[in-house]
């Protein structure tokens, strides 16, 4: 998937544990573990907003795009 979710570098920096995020934020830890292992479609901007206010961030911190490629190295 080209999207990387690096929700857990950013809790790693601001030395914020998972289940403390889930409760500031109003989601589950369930769905926070799935957003940081990157196995979700989709977040809802309100989500965003609320992990980008708690842990005083950009969604640009959180969310990376790159590139992917096939076995013979051209773009897919």
């Amino acid at each position: 998937m080209p999207i990387i979710v690096n929700l857990d570098v950013m809790l790693a920096r601001r030395k914020v544990k998972s289940k403390e995020l889930a409760e500031r934020v109003g989601i589950s830890e369930t769905n926070l573990s799935l957003l940081k292992q990157g196995h979700v479609k989709g977040i809802r901007f309100a989500t965003l907003e609320a992990i980008c206010r708690e842990l005083e961030c950009q969604p640009g911190e959180l969310l990376e795009y790159r590139v992917d490629r096939d076995p013979a190295g051209s773009e897919c």
